[in-house]
């Protein structure tokens, strides 16, 4: 049997296997888990940036509230402007500075009253964050383990295919080991059907097969195919 035939029939076996992989691949069971793993993974760097942000809303707080309280003091010292003109002072100047620190402090509470509505409003995604999580550790328990009890309903069947596998793959190395490796390797990075025919010339993937690569693929020989990484053989 020629090292294509036995590939062929090494690749039918692991179409099936294949289809396990997909299916499990595909399934609910570990969508709904790998959804729950990437939020857990995610959750401390969320959580740490969630305090950063809050610690910046206190410190703008306390600046606020400083500045508040220095501008009430400035203000507090027009109590006596009365006094203060009686014994000479210029009203206007007066007027006009307190007129100045009214619309600075209106300003401030103008900041205050934003920051309020900021810090309601880290509040409510730290909660709703919180609760968020709360669901996604149940939901990361649940199924985690449906996710393992599927793939062990189909352990027995993997592993009957897997045995099969290497039985041929040992008969392939016999002949070719680096076809069996590259095989191998294409597999791992997703190409199926790793093994294709040359079709009117052409590759599955569309790409010309030169006269010269051609005459290469002669006593059940394979050619790589330098656009897509498949085998081609002739059929």
């Amino acid at each position: 049997m020629s090292v294509v035939n036995e590939l062929l029939e090494y690749q039918n076996v692991d179409k099936k296997l294949r289809e396990i992989e997909q299916e499990i691949s595909a399934s609910e069971e570990r969508k709904k888990y790998l959804q729950a793993k990437k939020f857990m993974e995610s959750a401390r760097e969320k959580l740490a940036a969630q305090d950063k942000h809050a610690a910046a809303l206190r410190a703008l707080r306390d600046d606020l509230i400083r500045r508040a309280e220095d501008i009430s003091k400035q203000i507090a010292e027009y109590a006596d402007v009365d006094e203060m003109v009686e014994e000479g002072g210029d009203v206007l100047f007066y007027k006009k500075n307190a007129q100045v620190l009214l619309d600075r402090l209106r300003a401030v509470k103008g900041e205050l009253q934003k920051l309020t509505a900021d810090v309601n409003a880290a509040v409510e995604e730290y909660e709703r964050y919180m609760k968020q999580g709360s669901a996604m550790q149940k939901q990361y328990k649940e199924y985690n383990e449906k996710y393992k009890e599927l793939k062990n309903s189909r352990a027995a069947e993997v592993q009957t295919i897997g045995k099969q596998l290497e039985k041929l793959a040992a008969a392939v190395r016999e002949k070719n080991a680096g076809v069996m490796e590259k095989y191998i390797a294409k597999r791992r990075d997703g190409i199926f059907p790793v093994l294709v025919p040359l079709t009117n010339d052409r590759c599955v993937c569309g790409m010309d097969f030169p006269l010269a690569q051609q005459g290469k693929l002669a006593d059940g020989n394979v050619v790589e195919c330098e656009n897509c990484h498949r085998f081609v053989y002739k059929a």
